[in-house]
C-alpha cells in the first residue's frame, strides 16, 4: 500500500463506511457495495431448485496431476484447488445472480465496526465437522493463523488483517490494520475453515500430523463432500455426506445434488478429448476454437444428442488473456519492445485461420465488463488520473488504446515496419538478419514456456511474423506441474497463453495483480512483475471506491494505464462459455446471472435422459 497524507486517509476512510455498516447490527448478508438482493428470511437462491433430486454420478476431466492434500502447502495442485469448497465450509458463500454478494455459511450472523476497522462473524451451532465434532470460533482462529503463517497467497491476501480472535464460543473477530477497506470484510469471509483438533492428532501410523508438509492423507472436511477415496495421480472420488449439517441452511437448498463427484486426471490435452468421447466423464468446457468447430460434429454421440453442445453466456468474469513478457528480464523492460511485439501479432489472421473467427480481440484487462475502458477519460475516471498525473504516461490523457490490427500484407507490412522503428528507438538494430542490441551484439531472443500442445498452434504464427524483424523466438513445453512451478518462481522470459480472470467488483486482489509489493513475491499473480507507483495509487483508489460509479470510474482509470504500459499483448476472448456433456444431467430453470451455466452446483443426476444415454461406468 503506498504512503498517504494522514489526514487525506482518514478522510478517504469515512468517506468509504456505507451508512447501513455504521449500525452495529447483525446481518445475514453483505454486499461489497449496496443491499443484498435477498432478505433475511429467504428460504433459496432463485437459481437453485429446492426440489431437485440427490444422486448420481458425475465425472469431471481434467489435465494434470496432484500430489498434495494439503491446502496449508502453497495450495494444492490440479483440479483439487477448485474441489476445495466441497471439503471445507467458509463463513460466506458468494450468490452467483449478484456482484459480490456473500450469505452466511457456517456463519449465522456478521457485524462490522462502524469503521469498517473490524468485522465480527457469529457462527452457526449445529455446523459441525464430519467426526460429529462442533466447528468452534477457536477452528476459525486456527485457520486464519495458519494459513496466513505458511501459505505465501493467503499471508498476501490477507496481509491487512492484523489479528483474529474468539470473542466467543461461537464469535469470531477480525481487526484490520487499515480502516474503510469496504471488502477486508467479505474477503475473511472466505477463509477456509480447518478443523483445529484433526490437524493437532495423529493420523493412523500414530504419527503427529504437520500442517506445513505435503500429504495425500485423507483430510477431515465440514463441508457438503467428504473426499472418499482416490487413485494417487489419477483420480479423486468425493461422496456426499448425507447427515451434512448444512444441508438445509437456505444458501445450500437445491446445491450438490450428486452422490459423487469423481475427479479424473489425464497428462495429455489430446487423451483428454479422445477420454472424454470414450464416455470416461461427463462434462468438458472446450476453450480451443479449432476443437469446438471440427472435433465433435463427426462423432455419433453428438449427432445422436447423447452429448449435447451447448453456449452459455459469461456475463461474471471480466478477463485479460495475453502473452505474459517477466518484466524482471533487462530486455522487456522498454515499453516500445513490448508495443513492437503487439504489433508483429497478426491476430486477424489467426483467427480466421485457426480460431474459425470465434474470437474478439481482448482490450481492456477488464474485457467483456462495464469496468472496461474506451475513448478519452472523462468526468470522475479523468479527475482521477489527473490526481496522479505525474505518475502515469501523458498518453492515457489523450491517445485512446487501440491494439494494431492486421489481417492483411499491407496491414502487416506497415506494422512490422513501425516494430522495427520502435526496437531501433530503444537500442536495436538488424545485424545479418538479426535483432541486437547496439550497445552489446546481444541478440533479441523470447522463448515462449507452455504446458500443452496449444501453446505450440499460437507460438508457432507468431514466431513467423516476430522472425521477420528479427527477433528469434523458441517454445518450451513442460508438464503442468514444472510449468507452475517456473510460473510462481518468475523462471521464464513470456508465458504462452496466460490469463486473470476479474470480477465485477475488483478490490484487494489488485495489489496481487499489479501491485509492487507482488512483484517479487514467489507465488504471487503479478505474474509480469509489475512495479509502478502510478499504478499502486490507483489499486488504493478501486480498493477505496465509496459506491459503484466510483469503483467504476478508479477500474476503467487504472485499466486504462495497465494498457498504456503496454505490459502484455493481448489475445483474444469470448463472451461465452462453450461446453459438451454427455446427457445425463437436467438444471434449474433459472440460471445465475453471473455463474454462467451454474454447473456443476446446482444441476442434478436425471434418471430418465441417462437411460436413454447411457449409464456412466
Amino acid at each position: 500500500m503506498i504512503a498517504r497524507n494522514a489526514a487525506a486517509l482518514a478522510l478517504l476512510c469515512l468517506a468509504a463506511v456505507p451508512a447501513w455498516a455504521q449500525d452495529g447490527a447483525w446481518r445475514h448478508g453483505l454486499s461489497l457495495l449496496g443491499t443484498p438482493k435477498y432478505p433475511a428470511d429467504f428460504t433459496h437462491f432463485d437459481y437453485a431448485d429446492p426440489g431437485a433430486p440427490k444422486g448420481g454420478l458425475l465425472r469431471i476431466g481434467t489435465q494434470g496431476s496432484y500430489d498434495n492434500f494439503n491446502l496449508v502447502v502453497s495450495g494444492v495442485k490440479g483440479d483439487l484447488e477448485g474441489q476445495i469448497p466441497l471439503i471445507y465450509d467458509t463463513l460466506m458463500t458468494e450468490a452467483g445472480d449478484e456482484p459480490f454478494t456473500s450469505y452466511g455459511l457456517l456463519a449465522e450472523g456478521v457485524q462490522l465496526a462502524d469503521d469498517l476497522g473490524s468485522v465480527t462473524y457469529r457462527l452457526r451451532p449445529q455446523a459441525r465437522w464430519h467426526d460429529g465434532e462442533p466447528l468452534t470460533a477457536d477452528d476459525v482462529v486456527f485457520s486464519f493463523a495458519l494459513l496466513k503463517a505458511n501459505s505465501p497467497q493467503y499471508a498476501f491476501y490477507y496481509q491487512n488483517v492484523s489479528k483474529a480472535e474468539a470473542t466467543g464460543p461461537r464469535e469470531v473477530r477480525f481487526t484490520f490494520s487499515e480502516t474503510g477497506n469496504r471488502e477486508l470484510p467479505q474477503i475473511v469471509g472466505q477463509l477456509p475453515v480447518l478443523p483445529r483438533h484433526w490437524w493437532q492428532g495423529r493420523d493412523a501410523q500414530g504419527r503427529p500430523r504437520n500442517p506445513t508438509e505435503t500429504t495425500l492423507e485423507i483430510p477431515l472436511g465440514s463441508g457438503p463432500y467428504r473426499l472418499a477415496r482416490f487413485e494417487a495421480g489419477r483420480s479423486v472420488a468425493y461422496e456426499r455426506v448425507p447427515d451434512y449439517w448444512g444441508r438445509d441452511i437456505p444458501v445450500n437448498k437445491g446445491r450438490y445434488n450428486f452422490d459423487t463427484v469423481r475427479d479424473e486426471y489425464f497428462r495429455d490435452a489430446t487423451v483428454l478429448i479422445e477420454a472424454f468421447k470414450a464416455d470416461q466423464f461427463d462434462w468438458r468446457s472446450e476453450n480451443i476454437a479449432r476443437n469446438w468447430a471440427t472435433a465433435y460434429d463427426g462423432f455419433p454421440a453428438v449427432r445422436e444428442g447423447r452429448i449435447v453442445k451447448e453456449e452459455f453466456p459469461q456475463r461474471g468474469l471480466g478477463l485479460m488473456q495475453a502473452f505474459t513478457f517477466n518484466l524482471r528480464r533487462p530486455k522487456f523492460a522498454d515499453e516500445r519492445v513490448r508495443r513492437a511485439f503487439n504489433l508483429a501479432f497478426d491476430f486477424e489472421e489467426m483467427n480466421r485461420t485457426l480460431f474459425y473467427g470465434l474470437y474478439r480481440r481482448v482490450d481492456s484487462y477488464f474485457f467483456g465488463t462495464e469496468l472496461a475502458s474506451s475513448g478519452l477519460p472523462e468526468g470522475p475516471e479523468r479527475e482521477i488520473l489527473e490526481s496522479v498525473r505525474d505518475k502515469v504516461p501523458a498518453s492515457v490523457f489523450t491517445t485512446p488504446y487501440r491494439n494494431p490490427v492486421n489481417g492483411s500484407a499491407e496491414a502487416l507490412r506497415a506494422n512490422l515496419r513501425e516494430a522495427v522503428r520502435l526496437l531501433q528507438e530503444a537500442g536495436y538494430e538488424i545485424r545479418g538478419g538479426q535483432m541486437v542490441e547496439k550497445a552489446t551484439g546481444q541478440p533479441l531472443t523470447v522463448e515462449f514456456l507452455g504446458y500443452d500442445n496449444s501453446a505450440e498452434r499460437v507460438v508457432l504464427p507468431y514466431r513467423a511474423q516476430l522472425e521477420r524483424v528479427g527477433i528469434k523466438v523458441s517454445l518450451r513445453l513442460v508438464d503442468p506441474a514444472q510449468y507452475q512451478n517456473l510460473v510462481r518462481s518468475f523462471d521464464f522470459d513470456a508465458l504462452a497463453l496466460n490469463s486473470w480472470a476479474e470480477s465485477l467488483s475488483p478490490g484487494n486482489e489488485q495489489r496481487d495483480f499489479w501491485g509492487s509489493a507482488a512483484a517479487d513475491r514467489p507465488g504471487s499473480r503479478n505474474i509480469a512483475g509489475i512495479k509502478d507507483a502510478g499504478i499502486d495509487a490507483l489499486i488504493d483508489r478501486v480498493i477505496f471506491a465509496t459506491d459503484r460509479p466510483g469503483l467504476v470510474a478508479a477500474t476503467r482509470a487504472l485499466d486504462r494505464v495497465l494498457l498504456a504500459h503496454d505490459y502484455v499483448v493481448p489475445q483474444w476472448a469470448s463472451d461465452v462459455t462453450r461446453t459438451l456433456r454427455w446427457n445425463r444431467f437436467a438444471h434449474p430453470a433459472t440460471l445465475p446471472r453471473y455463474g454462467g451455466s451454474g454447473f456443476p452446483t446446482t444441476w442434478w443426476y436425471d434418471a430418465a435422459l441417462a437411460a436413454r444415454t447411457g449409464v456412466a461406468r
